[in-house]
C-alpha cells in the first residue's frame, strides 16, 4: 500500500536538500522541497502538506519566521526543525514558536524516521480528537457549571478572567468530589486557541520512583528497562494544560524539579541533557492545605508560592445547599438520556432529606447517590428510601420502633393533611426503616406488598 503522507522539506543547501529528499522517499513518503521560508508558503498555498522539515538559517525567510507564519494557519502541520550541531538553543527557540521537534546535523537516519513517525502518529490523534474536542469544548464551559450559589459564581468569574492568562499557575483547592477537574476543563477549554490536549496526572496514584519518568519521559537507556524513548506528561499536553491534582502528595525531590520547571518553563528527559520547553498551562489542584503541609515540613515553601499565584477555592457542597435542586435536576436529566427511563423527579420529602444531608463526597456522591436511586425506581418519583444515605436524616417523616410497634412522627401541614399523603408517607418512611426491603416493609404494616409500588 503507497504512503500517502506528503512531507515538505525546507532547505537552502542543494547537496543536503538531495539527500534529505532521498532519504524520505525510500522511505516511502512523497517529497516536495523549498529552498527557503517564502517558497515553502507558496507550496502550502499550492497543495496539502502532512509536515514539514525545516533548517533554521536561510535566506529571504529562516526557519523562525517560517514556524511563525505557518502556526496562523488553521489545522497547521507539524514541523520538524533540522539544525547544526551545536545549536540546541536556536532549537529550543523554535520548539517554543510551536515547532514539534528538532534533529541535529547529522542524524541517524532511525532518528529520522522515529521522530517523523512520531509527529505524523500526533497530528493523526489530534485530527482524531477534533470532534471529541468539539463535544467536551460544549460540556466543560462556565456556563455548563450548573450553579446559583453566590460563592461558586465569584468563583467561576474569577476563572473566567484567568482563563487567557495561559503562562499563569492556577491553584484549585477544593474537597474531593467538589468539582476541581471540572473547573481545570472549563479554565482550559476557554483559552483561545487551545488544543485538546488535557492531560490530568494524579500525583496521588503515581509510584514516587515512577513519578519522574511519567511527568517528564525518558531516553532509551536512562536505567534498567528503559529500552526505548518515553513521552511524559508535559510533552503530551504540549500547547494545552497539565493538571496535577492532588499535587499536596507530590514526593519532596520531585517538588524541587517541578519549581524549576515552573520558573525557568524548560525540563529535561531522564537520561538527557536537552532542554525542553514547556508550552502547556499548568493548573494544580488539591483537598489539602498546601499551607498546613509547608508548616509540616511536607511541601517547599518555595513551591507553594511558586504555584499559588492564582488560587481558586470551591465551596463544599455543604455550603452552597441552594444548589442541590437545580444540581438534581441537572443530573436526573443526563440520567434519563443514559438510563433511557421517564424518572418523574424528586419526592418533597427525598429533597428534604438530601438538603438536611452533609454530603462529604460532595457533587460526586450526589450524583452517585442519585444515579443508584434511579435505578431502583419504576417510573416514580425518587423517594427517601432510594437515597441509602448512611446516617442522613428521614426529614418530613421518621419512624420510631418499639418492639413490633412503630409510631411515626409526621410534620404535613394542614394544607397538605390526606389520607393519601399519610399513607404515602408511611410507606416511605417504613420502607427506609427496611432498607428498602418491600416484603418486609409490607409485612411490618401488614399490607400488600403491591402498595409500595402504587405509592
Amino acid at each position: 500500500m503507497p504512503n500517502t503522507i506528503r512531507i515538505l522539506a525546507v532547505d537552502d543547501e542543494p547537496v543536503f536538500r538531495f539527500l534529505l529528499e532521498k532519504q524520505l522517499r525510500d522511505i516511502g513518503y512523497t517529497v516536495h522541497t523549498a529552498v527557503d521560508g517564502l517558497q515553502a508558503l507558496e507550496l502550502l498555498e499550492q497543495q496539502p502538506i502532512d509536515l514539514i522539515l525545516s533548517d533554521l538559517v536561510m535566506p529571504r525567510m529562516d526557519g523562525l519566521a517560517l514556524i511563525e507564519e505557518v502556526q496562523k494557519r488553521k489545522a497547521a502541520p507539524p514541523i520538524i526543525v533540522i539544525t547544526a550541531h551545536g545549536s540546541v538553543e536556536s532549537a529550543v527557540e523554535a520548539m517554543r514558536r510551536g515547532a514539534y521537534d528538532y534533529l541535529e546535523k547529522p542524524y541517524q537516519p532511525d532518528d529520522l524516521r522515529i521522530t517523523i513517525k512520531r509527529a505524523i502518529d500526533y497530528q493523526h490523534i489530534v485530527r482524531e480528537n477534533e470532534q471529541i474536542k468539539g463535544l467536551l469544548s460544549d460540556r466543560y464551559t462556565f456556563q455548563s457549571v450548573v450553579t446559583v450559589n453566590a460563592a461558586m459564581k465569584q468563583v467561576l468569574e474569577l476563572a473566567a478572567r484567568v482563563a487567557a492568562a495561559r503562562q499563569t499557575t492556577v491553584a484549585i483547592y477544593g474537597e474531593s468530589g467538589s468539582g476541581k477537574e471540572v473547573l481545570a476543563r472549563a479554565i482550559h477549554f476557554a483559552g483561545k486557541g487551545l488544543p485538546a490536549e488535557f492531560v490530568a496526572v494524579n500525583c496521588a496514584a503515581i509510584p514516587e520512583h515512577l513519578m519522574e519518568s511519567e511527568l517528564f519521559g525518558h531516553v532509551r537507556g536512562a536505567f534498567t528497562g528503559a529500552d526505548r524513548d518515553r513521552e511524559g506528561k508535559f510533552s503530551l499536553a504540549r500547547k494545552g494544560t497539565i493538571l496535577l491534582d492532588e499535587i499536596g502528595d507530590m514526593p519532596l525531590a520531585l517538588q524541587a524539579k517541578l519549581l524549576r520547571v515552573l520558573q525557568e518553563r524548560v525540563f529535561e528527559k531522564i537520561g538527557s541533557n536537552t532542554p525542553i520547553p514547556v508550552s502547556c498551562r499548568v493548573i494544580v489542584a488539591t483537598n489539602r492545605s498546601l499551607a498546613e503541609l509547608v508548616a509540616a515540613g511536607r511541601f517547599r515553601e518555595d513551591l507553594y508560592h511558586r504555584i499559588n499565584v492564582f488560587p481558586l477555592t470551591i465551596p463544599p457542597l455543604c455550603q452552597r445547599k441552594d444548589d442541590i435542586p437545580i444540581l438534581c435536576d441537572h443530573i436526573l436529566e443526563q440520567l434519563r438520556q443514559h438510563l433511557g427511563k421517564p424518572l418523574p423527579g424528586i419526592s418533597p420529602q427525598a429533597m428534604e432529606v438530601m438538603l438536611n444531608y452533609r454530603w462529604p463526597g460532595n457533587v460526586r456522591e450526589l450524583r452517585n447517590c442519585l444515579e443508584r436511586a434511579a435505578i431502583l425506581t419504576d417510573n416514580e418519583l425518587i423517594r427517601p428510601a432510594h437515597l441509602a444515605l448512611a446516617g442522613a436524616s428521614p426529614g418530613a417523616a421518621e419512624p420510631a420502633a418499639d418492639g413490633d410497634r412503630v409510631s411515626y412522627h409526621l410534620s404535613l401541614s394542614p394544607e397538605e393533611l390526606s389520607l393519601d399523603a399519610l399513607t404515602e408517607q408511611i410507606l416511605d418512611v417504613t420502607l427506609q426503616r427496611c432498607g428498602g426491603n418491600k416484603s418486609k416493609a409490607a409485612q411490618l404494616l401488614k399490607v400488600n406488598r403491591k402498595a409500595f409500588y402504587r405509592a
